[in-house]
């Protein structure tokens, strides 16, 4: 999420050297493709002003996107950005002390990027997109540093703990939904999405005033996402992703687990979503409950994954054209975050393009907009990296935490 989590560290002295490629790729590489599955999330949300972002009355092909946007998408992205900036708060602490911070220093540095980031949130939100997340995590951002910076490895255990209490409410609200369903449970109701007044305004004044009146709400709903940005402070401790060669057994244990729970317990949704299971509105309601609930373990096991393709890469050709250019859009992800709010806003709005509504399906559309917005963040991004820059908002960040320098330590 932005500069915040874009930072190199230095290399470890443990159990040897570590090759320099694979130890930057990984965490680009995942911040890059990260931004992919936010677009595809957040576009649906947008054409059909709703959270989540659902055709209530799909047909043909509508009934597979719905199913498989439930099932990998849709509250399956935001936990990547969740343990990514969780990463990288532990990141950017360590270049910092390499550099010869003393440990208050950091944390200053750490208070005041986050609070910039809760800034940048509020404008994001007002002027864009209600569905901010970069308010919550800079709030997040500055409990982590005063509370879970400078514990030890038995402190951090405990994040492990919450996450297996976690799983057993997975498996408890997938128990009762299986029995719901199983016991006879049935009837025509769909999944209740929320609407959300601000997409649905018919002048961009209005809008604002939406948003400012949402994203106060909205931001108290992520903050309990703290559960996930402490699973990237326990990984980025143990250098996971910056060594994922040495990792590849847990990696490859938590993508299999993380992805498992997360399509499984979305299933139920996704399935109602498109129209191919019925339910009652009670046993529907509970579906969307474990499709949010199983929806955390989408962040570990997405980033295992690009963790696990990192490590292939550098163990064998390196890194080629496309793997660089998404990494490079990682390392500039909070420009291409808000560039997607931007996109969103000139070709979705109802009051300004209104792509959504011009053609047959508003689903394909909205997902052909995303991704050709994010491929178009992945081409600049590459550009900018050629030319040895950083992105937009990474550049301003850094000015606003560091002062007028080049924003380095």
């Amino acid at each position: 999420m932005g500069d915040t989590i874009n930072v190199d560290v230095a290399p470890s002295t443990r159990r040897g050297p570590v090759r320099p490629a694979e130890r930057a790729l990984a965490p680009d590489l995942a911040r890059g493709a990260m931004l992919l599955i936010i677009a595809v999330a957040n576009v649906a949300g947008v054409v059909f002003a709703g959270e989540p972002g659902l055709d209530t009355t799909p047909h043909g092909a509508e009934r597979i996107l719905n199913f498989w946007l439930f099932d990998l998408v849709h509250a399956r992205g935001y936990p990547v950005f969740a343990v990514m900036f969780g990463y990288g708060i532990v990141q950017l602490a360590r270049r910092q002390e390499a550099a010869g911070a003393t440990p208050r220093s950091v944390r200053s540095v750490l208070l005041r990027r986050n609070a910039w980031l809760v800034v940048f949130g509020l404008a994001h939100a007002a002027l864009l997109y209600y569905g901010d997340f970069l308010g919550a995590y800079g709030i997040v951002g500055i409990v982590m540093t005063l509370v879970l910076l400078r514990r030890g490895d038995r402190f951090h255990r405990i994040v492990l703990a919450i996450w297996a209490l976690t799983l057993v409410e997975v498996t408890v609200f997938a128990v009762l939904v299986v029995s719901r369903l199983t016991g006879g449970a049935s009837g025509s109701a769909g999944l209740p999405p929320k609407h959300i007044d601000s997409l649905a305004a018919a002048s961009y004044p209005a809008s604002v005033l939406d948003r400012l009146g949402e994203w106060p709400a909205h931001t108290l709903t992520v903050l309990p996402f703290i559960v996930i940005t402490w699973l990237g402070m326990w990984a980025a401790r143990r250098r996971v992703l910056e060594e994922p060669a040495r990792h590849r057994t847990l990696l490859g244990w938590t993508a299999f687990a993380g992805l498992g729970i997360a399509v499984a317990g979305g299933l139920p949704a996704a399935l109602v979503s498109a129209g191919w299971l019925h339910a009652d509105e009670s046993v529907a309601a509970l579906a969307l409950t474990l499709h949010g609930a199983s929806g955390m373990f989408a962040g570990p096991g997405y980033v295992a994954l690009f963790g696990l393709i990192a490590a292939r890469v550098a163990t064998t050709t390196g890194p080629g054209p496309v793997v660089g250019a998404l990494s490079a859009l990682g390392r500039r992800s909070l420009s291409g975050y808000l560039t997607q709010s931007v996109a969103w806003l000139v070709l979705l709005a109802p009051f300004t393009i209104a792509l959504g509504g011009r053609f047959g399906s508003p689903t394909v559309t909205g997902l052909v907009v995303a991704v050709a917005v994010w491929l178009g963040t992945v081409v600049a991004a590459d550009r900018l990296d050629r030319r040895g820059r950083p992105g937009p908002a990474e550049f301003v960040l850094r000015r606003l935490t560091y002062g007028p320098r080049d924003g380095r330590p």
